[in-house]
């Protein structure tokens, strides 16, 4: 599995491998009952400390990403893509809320806002 972590990254190690890895889940390059590396291995070929994987695979379960079996590793769980968008349309809704909040306090106009985001996804809006 490529993952990189970087030491020079303001983002904790645990945190960089969490994204990464689901990141590949949500998008697919994991698919649901795969198999993910040892915590042993994958901090060896990280070159980080087996506490770090750990705390990173521990978030990832809480979030229902990946499912622990005792004595058997860690396994890319069945993810609900619907769940996923929504809980993703959510934060995209509280980030844009702060958009809001800043356009706001520096007189920048809902078109202004507008023409940014035309001018960044183009003709690819609404597909």
């Amino acid at each position: 599995m490529q993952i990189q972590v970087s030491i020079m990254s303001e983002t904790p190690a645990y945190e960089q491998i969490r994204m990464q890895i689901k990141e590949k889940i949500l998008t697919g390059a994991l698919p649901a009952g795969t198999q993910l590396p040892s915590i042993r291995l994958m901090a060896k070929d990280l070159n980080v400390g087996i506490i770090t994987v750990k705390r990173a695979y521990e978030e990832l379960e809480n979030e229902k990403i990946i499912v622990s079996m005792q004595g058997k590793g860690c396994f890319v769980n069945e993810i609900d893509r619907d769940s996923v968008k929504k809980m993703y349309m959510l934060i995209l809704k509280e980030q844009m809320l702060d958009i809001k909040g800043f356009s706001c306090i520096y007189g920048i106009k809902k078109s202004d806002i507008l023409e940014i985001v035309n001018e960044l996804w183009g003709d690819e809006i609404g597909r």
